[in-house]
């Protein structure tokens, strides 16, 4: 009786749940190569035109003082054909206010012709060939924009699939897509998050969708491998054509019971892994906001040190650009380490260069000297190292994160990881110990990125590819099922009305 049960449950969770493994295996492959779009800090850098250091007029003292913050948190780029001063947030990104470097005033209102120029540089196509609209209402491409925040924001299409969306709040492109970027999301992304957009403009609704389908479809999967468990036989009790069989089952049952058995087990961690990227228990995913700012805060304040108002007058930033030469600075970024001024200057390609104000320009900051503040922040309670390659808690697919790192583990507590980019003197990630469940159960299981087997591609590839073919023949047998099965509903159904005398058998479910 209990195996029936079992049984009439995992028959009918499959009927409801088959479409949407059949949405999420395939569609984990397109995530394998193809992202949502999204503008990144990286794209930003890359739009953005290098630095004319000719029309710098205005000193970083005069400008901080304006903007109302220390020298040392601006940065220098261009904004609408004109070198800027803004509120730094590192790798192209920035925030606050623009400071016009050319002649001190304040950018005000963002006028619709600014747009189109922000547009056209953007792409490098006239705005007078694309199609303007605005957007009143999220579409496909703005879900995870706050319209509210950044409107009116104007779409721009051009014919050859370019889309670039302008907030004229800021002046800031906030999404772009091109038509290879938006079939990849189609492939990827959107049936796999079930980003649809009628379903996921309903924040609360479409969280609860995919927490309960998969909830529920781990424990579909679960309830199939018991099934699989009790049903094989290594003794061979079955006949299957006139021969003895593990098995008892033939056509689409039996290949449904293989490959359960094959693939239940991956099945089910990943649909169980895929909740857990909802964060469905917080206390568990999530170290406290506080501690992580207080220790890095700490460690990123002894690299930063205090830096004096006119501590750049020495070097002022049309200098620091001379001393590049050629290079093609796109951002030129006020920084310090342990007090002493410097610029950080951000090229093409992620590259960058240290100019510090009493020196000449080098590829990076002193790793001795960087393990060396990272000890006196932390009173000596930490273990250092140079990582050369990704080690288990610092991965990058796409190997975009920076190599070498400076790793500093402190001794005492959760042993908190921090990883020091050298180039630039700042934390690019951490992990702590409260972050197991986010790095092992959900990043572990639902990518497989374990460094034995993530570093190493097309390995790695090809073992997720097989488990997500796998998965996906799988949800694929049970979608015959499930129609053989609501076929037979609909047909007795139907057979019942025909025959109102007979006794109704429609709870019979064997």
């Amino acid at each position: 009786m209990m195996q029936r049960a079992i049984i009439v449950v995992h028959r009918w969770l499959g009927v409801v749940l088959c479409v949407f493994f059949l949405l999420w295996f395939p569609s984990g492959i397109g995530m394998m190569y193809f992202p949502y779009p999204d503008v990144s800090p990286e794209d930003r850098l890359e739009h953005a035109p290098t630095l004319t250091p000719s029309t710098i007029v205005l000193s970083p003292v005069e400008a901080a003082v304006k903007l109302g913050v220390p020298a040392n948190e601006l940065q220098l780029n261009m904004f609408d054909g004109r070198p800027a001063y803004r509120i730094g947030g590192g790798r192209g990104s920035s925030v606050g206010p623009v400071l016009y470097a050319d002649t001190g005033e304040e950018q005000g209102a963002v006028s619709t012709e600014m747009v189109e120029r922000l547009a056209s540089a953007w792409t490098g196509q006239p705005a007078a060939d694309a199609t303007v609209e605005e957007v009143q209402d999220v579409d496909q491409w703005t879900l995870q924009t706050s319209l509210a925040a950044l409107g009116p924001v104007w779409k721009y299409s051009w014919p050859n699939g370019e889309q670039a969306y302008v907030s004229q709040a800021s002046g800031e492109v906030v999404q772009y897509t091109t038509t290879a970027s938006r079939i990849g999301a189609y492939l990827g992304p959107i049936p796999h998050w079930l980003y649809f957009t009628p379903l996921r403009k309903h924040g609360l609704e479409w969280t609860r969708l995919v927490v309960w389908s998969s909830a529920i479809g781990t424990l579909a999967a679960l309830l199939g491998v018991v099934i699989g468990v009790w049903r094989y036989s290594p003794a061979k009790r079955y006949l299957y054509g006139g021969a003895p069989s593990h098995l008892p089952y033939h056509g689409q049952k039996r290949w449904h019971l293989v490959l359960g058995l094959v693939f239940g087990i991956a099945t089910a961690t990943y649909a169980f892994s895929g909740m857990l990227s909802m964060d469905p228990f917080p206390s568990l995913a999530n170290r406290p906001a506080g501690f992580r700012r207080g220790g890095e805060a700490s460690i990123s304040s002894a690299l930063r040190g205090t830096v004096s108002v006119n501590a750049y007058d020495a070097k002022p930033p049309r200098q620091a650009l001379a001393q590049l030469g050629t290079l093609p600075v796109k951002q030129l970024e006020l920084t310090s380490i342990a007090g002493e001024p410097a610029y950080l200057a951000r090229l093409a390609d992620d590259d960058t260069r240290v100019v510090p104000v009493d020196g000449e320009p080098a590829l990076g900051f002193d790793r001795e000297r960087i393990i060396r503040l990272v000890a006196i922040a932390t009173n000596g309670r930490v273990s250092t190292s140079v990582l050369s390659q990704y080690d288990r808690y610092y991965l990058d697919r796409d190997r975009a994160l920076p190599l070498p790192v400076v790793l500093a583990q402190l001794t005492t507590g959760e042993r908190t990881r921090y990883y020091i980019d050298p180039r630039t003197a700042r934390i690019v990630r951490t992990y702590s110990s409260r972050n197991w469940v986010n790095r092992w159960l959900y990043s572990g299981l639902h990518s497989l990125n374990f460094p034995w087997l993530y570093n190493y591609r097309p390995l790695w590839d090809i073992v997720v590819i097989t488990l997500m073919l796998g998965g996906t023949a799988l949800g694929g047998t049970s979608l015959v099922l499930a129609w053989r099965v609501l076929g037979r509903r609909l047909a007795g159904k139907m057979s019942l009305r025909g025959a109102p005398d007979e006794p109704d058998l429609s709870n019979d479910v064997a």
